[in-house]
């Protein structure tokens, strides 16, 4: 008996996080995956594969917050995801936080620009997602993020 696919919630911002994200598509080969970003523009590049878009937003905008945030629920809601993962920003935590709600395997990828330190929200995922991976060893620490060098 065949297992059935694994449903993948591939979710990011736009710009270089979304760059990141695609390049994670040859390890979801064997998965239905479900793409969300900010950007229309994006769906060309997931041709056959569902796509949403949902507002960007930020810490200081209350209501495009709060619409991310529902249009998120309706999303994993509709989507039922196994597994979600995000590259980040706060769409992909937002993503993040709902999946865990609803039972799904969380992976967290930090943005390989955070050379430094985590990303804001990276630090956020630390405390609910199920994985959460940086490709800078220096920024592991017990607790936070696991090395994994040339993630993306």
């Amino acid at each position: 008996m065949r297992r059935p696919r694994p449903r993948v919630l591939a979710v990011s911002s736009g710009g270089g996080h979304w760059v990141q994200l695609m390049r994670l598509r040859p390890a979801l080969a064997d998965a239905d995956v479900t793409w969300v970003t900010v950007d229309e523009g994006y769906r060309g590049e997931v041709e056959g594969d569902r796509f949403h878009v949902v507002p960007d937003a930020t810490r200081w905008d209350r209501v495009n917050l709060m619409r991310l945030l529902l249009r998120m629920s309706w999303i994993v809601l509709r989507e039922r995801p196994d597994v979600v993962i995000s590259t980040g920003a706060a769409v992909g935590y937002a993503a993040i936080r709902i999946g865990g709600l609803l039972r799904a395997r969380t992976l967290w990828i930090d943005s390989i620009a955070n050379a430094e330190e985590l990303s804001m929200s990276g630090r956020k995922a630390l405390r609910t997602a199920d994985a959460c991976l940086t490709q800078w060893p220096h920024l592991a620490d017990p607790g936070g993020p696991e090395p994994r060098g040339a993630v993306l």
